[in-house]
C-alpha cells in the first residue's frame, strides 16, 4: 500500500471521508470520479484494518441470509439486499477487468452447506428465497469437501481476491483523478455546521458533509454502540498435501467454518476461518488457531501453517447494515456499518448509497438499509439480549475479575487485570522482560477490557473497542488511548 502523511494544519473539502477500508476507500473514489473534492483521513494505515484481514469473499452469498429476510422484512426486502450485494460483486469485477488490478481476483463457485447429520430443511428454504431473490443459486448435493454434506446452497460465478491489493490500486486511482490522503490521523471530533469540521491531532478538515466508514462509528449520536456488536474471529493459511478444493465454503452450523484456497507465489494454500466470539471474550484466544488447524489437518494433511490471524466484525440487531444518516435530522452526517461479516460487497453497495446521499439523490437500495428504520420484530429481542449483556459485563468484570495477582508475576507476553500499589490495572510484561501499566476501563463507555492473548490487546467485550498493550487505541469506538499507570 503507498504510504501518506499525517493530516497537518486546515484542510478543505466538499465531502470528508474518514476511515480507510472498503468503504471509506471506495466511496472516496466514486465522490472524486463525480467532480467532488474528498478528503480521505485514516487513523493509522489504509487497508490494515478490518479490511485487510478479511477472509476476501466477493460474494452476494452470505449464509442462510435470505431465508431470514425474507421471514423478517418480505421478499422484497430480500431482492433488493441481494440485488446490491450482487451488483457491487459486479462492480469490482468491472473494476478490476477494466483497470487491469493484479490482485488474484478469479471467479468461483460459493458454497453454504449442511454437515451430515444436520437437518436440511433450512438450506432448502434459502436456495428457493435465493431464486426467489433473482440470485444465480441452485441447491446442491455434490459439494468438494472432503467429508460428508447432506446439501448445499451453491452461487454461481462468486469470487475472491487480495484485498489490499484491490484496495492499494483503487486508492492510486483516487489520488490521480485528485483526492487527497491523510494517514496516522484519528479523527477524535466532529463538529456538523457550515461546514462540518473534523479534528484530529494537528490539524482539522471543513467539509460540506462527513461520511464515517470508521467500521464501527465513533460517533456516540449514532447510537450504534446499541444496535450494533462486535465479533472477532480467526483464521490460519495452510500448506496442505493435495490441492484445496475448488470453490468457497461456509457450514450453515457451528462450529463454523469458512474455506477457501488462497494463491501464493504459485503454489494453492488452504484458509480455515472461524472460531467467532464476542470481542473481549474468549478465554485464552490462541487456542482458536490451534482448533483450526487440527481441523485443517483432519481433513486435508497439513504440512505447515504458514499465516494466522484474527478480524473483527460488527452485525446489527436487526441483521442488516447501518447505511445513512447518522442521525435523524442531520444530512451532513453520514455512516457505514454493521456488516455482519460480509463487508467486501456489502462495504461496496454502501460506497455507492453513500455517494448518491453525498450528491443529494436517493438511491433505490437506501430505505432498506436507512439507520433510521425501525424493525422491531426483527430487532426487539436481539435489542434487548445484546444490551443486557453489556450492562451485565460492565458490573461482572468489575466484581470478579478484581486482578488477583501482582503485576510482578506476569510472564514474558503476558498481560491480565492485576493489582499493584493497592491498585487494579491492566498490566502487560513485554518479551523483554518490561512492564508497562494501564486503566482497566474502555476510555468508550467505561467497560472493563480483558486481554486477549492471540492479538496481545486489551479489548472491550461492551462495544468492541480494542487497545494496544500500551493503552494506544486499535480500534474503535474508543477515540482515546487507555490512562498509562505509572510504576513506582
Amino acid at each position: 500500500m503507498p504510504r501518506f502523511g499525517r493530516l497537518e494544519g486546515e484542510v478543505e473539502a466538499d465531502v470528508v471521508v474518514l476511515g480507510g477500508g472498503i468503504v471509506g476507500i471506495t466511496t472516496a473514489l466514486m465522490l472524486q470520479e463525480e467532480g467532488l473534492q474528498v478528503a480521505l483521513v485514516e487513523a493509522d494505515r489504509l487497508g490494515a484494518g478490518v479490511s485487510g484481514h478479511t477472509t476476501a469473499k466477493v460474494s452476494s452469498q452470505h449464509g442462510l441470509k435470505y431465508r431470514s429476510l425474507r421471514s423478517n422484512y418480505g421478499p422484497e426486502a430480500a431482492r433488493t439486499y441481494g440485488q446490491a450485494n450482487q451488483v457491487a460483486l459486479e462492480w469490482m469485477a468491472s473494476r478490476v477487468k477494466a483497470n487491469d488490478i493484479d490482485c488474484d481476483f478469479r471467479r468461483q463457485p460459493a458454497y453454504a452447506y449442511a454437515p451430515i447429520g444436520t437437518s436440511i430443511s433450512d438450506v432448502e428454504e434459502e436456495a428457493a428465497a435465493a431464486v426467489e431473490a433473482g440470485l444465480p443459486a441452485a441447491l446442491d448435493n455434490s459439494v468438494p469437501l472432503p467429508y460428508p454434506i447432506a446439501a448445499a446452497v451453491r452461487f454461481d460465478d462468486q469470487a475472491e481476491f487480495h484485498a489490499r491489493k484491490y484496495l492499494g490500486a483503487l486508492v492510486e486511482q483516487f489520488v490521480a483523478a485528485g483526492g487527497g490522503v491523510f494517514e496516522s490521523s484519528r479523527a477524535s471530533q466532529v463538529d456538523s455546521g457550515e461546514p462540518c469540521v473534523v479534528r484530529v491531532p494537528g490539524g482539522l478538515v471543513k467539509a460540506e458533509k462527513v461520511v464515517v466508514a470508521t467500521h464501527y462509528p465513533f460517533l456516540d449520536r449514532s447510537l450504534a454502540f446499541a444496535r450494533v456488536h462486535a465479533q472477532r474471529s480467526y483464521a490460519v493459511l495452510c500448506r496442505v498435501k493435495g490441492p484445496p478444493p475448488p470453490g468457497m465454503f461456509l457450514s450453515v452450523s457451528g462450529p463454523t467454518r469458512s474455506i477457501r484456497a488462497v494463491p501464493l507465489e504459485g503454489e494453492e494454500l488452504l484458509m480455515v476461518g472461524g472460531e467467532g466470539h464476542k470481542t473481549g471474550t474468549g478465554g485464552d484466544t490462541r487456542r482458536r488457531y490451534d482448533t483450526l488447524r487440527r481441523f485443517a489437518d483432519e481433513h486435508w494433511g497439513v504440512k505447515s501453517v504458514e499465516y494466522q490471524w484474527s478480524s473483527q466484525d460488527n452485525s446489527s440487531i436487526d441483521e442488516l447494515p447501518l447505511i445513512g444518516r447518522v442521525t435523524p435530522f442531520d444530512s451532513k452526517l453520514l455512516m457505514a456499518t454493521g456488516f455482519a461479516k460480509w463487508g467486501l460487497t456489502g462495504g461496496t453497495a454502501a460506497a455507492m448509497i453513500l455517494t448518491d446521499a453525498c450528491a443529494d439523490r436517493q438511491h433505490q437500495w437506501a430505505s432498506l438499509f436507512d439507520p433510521r428504520r425501525l424493525n422491531l420484530r426483527a430487532a426487539a429481542t436481539s435489542a434487548v439480549k445484546e444490551n443486557g449483556e453489556t450492562g451485565y459485563r460492565m458490573l461482572r468484570d468489575r466484581l470478579v475479575n478484581r486482578g488477583s495477582r501482582s503485576i510482578e508475576e506476569l510472564a514474558r507476553g503476558e498481560g491480565d487485570i492485576v493489582h499493584h500499589q493497592g491498585d487494579k490495572v491492566a498490566g502487560y510484561r513485554d518479551d523483554e522482560g518490561g512492564l508497562v501499566a494501564v486503566s482497566t476501563r474502555c476510555t468508550h463507555l467505561g467497560c472493563q477490557v480483558n486481554w486477549n492473548a492471540a492479538e496481545r490487546s486489551w479489548d472491550c467485550p461492551c462495544h468492541g473497542s480494542r487497545f494496544a498493550p500500551d493503552g494506544r487505541v486499535l480500534q474503535g469506538p474508543a477515540v482515546h488511548r487507555l490512562e498509562r499507570k505509572p510504576l513506582s
